[in-house]
Formats: C-alpha cells, sequence, structure tokens
C-alpha cells in the first residue's frame, strides 16, 4: 500500500479544517494531518497538536505562535511552531506536503493559498477571495505550477462534478450553456426590508441550513457569498459572466447546476454538510466514506426555486459590474465587504447599511490594473481605509 497523503489544513480550527480533519480520521490509511494552521487559536491548536501529533503547525500571530511551542515543548509534542504569513507560506509550500487544504476566511489566505498553488500542490480550494482579488494571477500560477486545483465551496464543487473532465480547458467546447448556482437566500429571504433595519449579529449569523463561521454567515444573509462565487466561478471554469446566473433554493439539497446546449440539466444534490465535498477533493479522483447520511428523497418532499431578488441583494449585481470592471476592482469588493462586515458584527453598523458601505467604496476607490500581487494589496489597503470611513457616516439610503 502507499503511503497517507500528507495534508495541510490553512485555518484547521475553524468549521471547514474540523471537517476535513474529521474526513481524515476516517481513512487514516488515505490521509495524514500533517501540518495545521491559525489565526491566534492557541488553545484549539494546541489540543490539536496533542491529539494529532503532526510534524508542523504555524500561527499567524507571532506571539500566539511563541506560546505555542512553549506549551508544545512542555507536553513533550514534537510538532515544529512556524510564526507569521510566511510560517504559513512555508507551510503550504512544505516538500512533504501532498494536499493543501486552503480554508483561511478572506484576505489573509491569499498568500499561503498562492503559495501552494505557485508550489504545484493537490489545492483543495475554500477560500473564495484568493480568486476573487487575484483570479487572473492566481490560475495563471496553477497553469505554470500543474497544480490541481479543486473546489472545495459546496456549490462550485458541485459544478466541478457536474462537468465533463475535459471542461478544465474552457466551456466553449462541451456544450455548456449555463452554470447555475444555488443559494438559500439565507434567514431573511421572506423578511420585510423595513424589518431588516434591527437585525442583530447573532440572528444575521443563525443560517437555517449550515453550520459556519459568522463572517460566511453574514455573508450568506446578504447573498454576498453568492456575489463572491459568480466572480470565483468565472475563474475556475473559465465561464463568460453571462453563462453564470443564481437561483434561490431554500432547501441547500441542490448545490449547483450545469445545463448543456440540447436542454440536459445536470444537478448535484446532498445534504447540507461540507464533509461531502471535502470527501470528494481529497480523495479524487477515487470517492470515500465522508459520515455523511444517505439522501432521502422521500422525507424531503418538495424542493423549491426561485429567481433571486436584486433590489434585496445587491451585491449579486455588483459582482457582475465588479466582473465588467476588471483589474483590482474585485479586490476593492472584498476589502470593503470584511470590513463592513466586521463592523457589524461588532455592532457599530446596521445590516442593511452593509451593501451601501460596498457600493461607496467602489465609488471612492477607482479600479486600477493588477499587474502582481502587490497592486492587489495595495488596492486591498485602499479599499478597507475608504470602507472604514463608509462605515461610520450615514447613508441616504432608508433601510
Amino acid at each position: 500500500m502507499s503511503a497517507p497523503a500528507n495534508v495541510a489544513i490553512l485555518g484547521a480550527t475553524g468549521s471547514i479544517g474540523r471537517s476535513t480533519l474529521d474526513v481524515i480520521a476516517r481513512h487514516p490509511d488515505r490521509f495524514r494531518a500533517y501540518a495545521l494552521t491559525a489565526n491566534t487559536q492557541v488553545d484549539e491548536l494546541f489540543e490539536l497538536c496533542v491529539a494529532l501529533r503532526p510534524p508542523l503547525a504555524a500561527l499567524a500571530d507571532a506571539r500566539a505562535a511563541d506560546t505555542l511551542r512553549a506549551r508544545l515543548a512542555a507536553a513533550a509534542v514534537p510538532t515544529e511552531v512556524f510564526a507569521g504569513a510566511a510560517g504559513l507560506v512555508a507551510l503550504a509550500q512544505w516538500p512533504e506536503v501532498d494536499a493543501v487544504m486552503a480554508a483561511i476566511v478572506g484576505a489573509a489566505g491569499l498568500a499561503p493559498t498562492l503559495g501552494a498553488a505557485r508550489a504545484g500542490k493537490k489545492l483543495l480550494l475554500a477560500n473564495k477571495e484568493a480568486l476573487v482579488m487575484a483570479g487572473p494571477i492566481f490560475m495563471a500560477a496553477v497553469r505554470a505550477s500543474g497544480a490541481q486545483l479543486l473546489p472545495i465551496d459546496s456549490e462550485h464543487n458541485a459544478i466541478f462534478q457536474c462537468l465533463p473532465p475535459r471542461a478544465s480547458s474552457g466551456l466553449a467546447d462541451c456544450g455548456v450553456r449555463r452554470i447555475l448556482l444555488t443559494g438559500s437566500g439565507g434567514p431573511f429571504r421572506t423578511r420585510s426590508l423595513a424589518e431588516l433595519a434591527g437585525v442583530t449579529p447573532d440572528e444575521a449569523c443563525a443560517h437555517p441550513n449550515w453550520s459556519m463561521g459568522r463572517k460566511i454567515s453574514v455573508d450568506s444573509a446578504t447573498m454576498m457569498n453568492k456575489a463572491l462565487e459568480i466572480i470565483e466561478a468565472h475563474w475556475l471554469f473559465r465561464a463568460p459572466p453571462a453563462q453564470i446566473e443564481v437561483v434561490v433554493h431554500p432547501q441547500s439539497v441542490v448545490h449547483s447546476m450545469v445545463e448543456y446546449a440540447d436542454g440536459s440539466v445536470i444537478a448535484q444534490l446532498g445534504h447540507p454538510d461540507m464533509r461531502t465535498p471535502i470527501a470528494q477533493a481529497l480523495a479524487y479522483p477515487d470517492r470515500v466514506e465522508a459520515g455523511v447520511p444517505s439522501l432521502d428523497l422521500g422525507r424531503l418532499g418538495a424542493l423549491t426555486f426561485e429567481a433571486p431578488d436584486f433590489a434585496r441583494f445587491r451585491a449579486l449585481a455588483l459582482a457582475y459590474d465588479v466582473l465588467a470592471a476588471g483589474g483590482t476592482a474585485p479586490a476593492i469588493f472584498n476589502a470593503a465587504n470584511e470590513v463592513a462586515v466586521a463592523a457589524f458584527l461588532r455592532g457599530t453598523l446596521p445590516f442593511a447599511r452593509i451593501t451601501d458601505v460596498i457600493e461607496a467604496a467602489l465609488a471612492g476607490v477607482p479600479a486600477a490594473a493588477a499587474a502582481n500581487v502587490e497592486d492587489i494589496l495595495e488596492a486591498d489597503r485602499r479599499a478597507r481605509e475608504a470602507a472604514s470611513a463608509n462605515a461610520g457616516r450615514r447613508f441616504a439610503r432608508s433601510a
């Protein structure tokens, strides 16, 4: 038998990281947790290192890394600890690492995810922001290194499963008419616009179907997650924006669909459990047990679909505008959203104003050409400054 594949998990203490570790634990003959990273979560990463004994670990925060290093030494755990952004990149590119789960949320995940792509790893992409911010640069790195890129977002993983293998070179010769991205519509799909003014962070984070981190849950409530996924799908599948459509599907059972020129629509269905796409990507091209129960269609009953309300979910329209603008516009879009969501979660920005902050940043920070990562990061910085200022202002738009 061949040795287990060594897996680095960027963001091991988050929901995707935990689900990845669950799948790995079910198949110790196939996979090994080789490197684990977190941001500042010393206690959680310490417990994982004690339990799993990975050779490598890293914390983005240098002081937290020092604490972890001392605690592991006292516990006689031989895990080598790295620190800072450079440490995360080093683990993503480590020679003995076979596969990298890129599950760091937000712009913070760009550098290590891009590092894994440049190193030619089997890259399991859960960090959508890396593609949103730097799509052309990221995909060029994948092609240059020969990295194997496998999407983890349930929607993009579903699309990947519904496309033929030759689609990796583009959709033009595959007979694809449309990519249909499904989204639940979040917890406020039927709530009146007037009621959204009083939405609390806890309400926004109470997703009806999925168990996710707070930032991603808020993105689902605004459908910003779907806006980012439109941009991500454009780069992943070389799909023109006109071929990418969003369909609201409250049950979150159909994870996405692909329509072909002959009228066929192929869908991927499953429970709303991230272990399914994680297991699919980890074992690809094989299939393994993920710990997810069988789907009982008889008990599910009806599955419903509806067109998205672009007036309610303004981020969806902005995604197409951002794709048309190109350059640094997607980085500005993403950065402004991260700032606005953080302000909302702190209680300093009303939920109904999140998209206002994003629109103001897009209007106030001109998009420019993006020749390299430095251009992207500079646009990200400027957008965060503008969004931080905008988040403290009153907006004319009523809630």
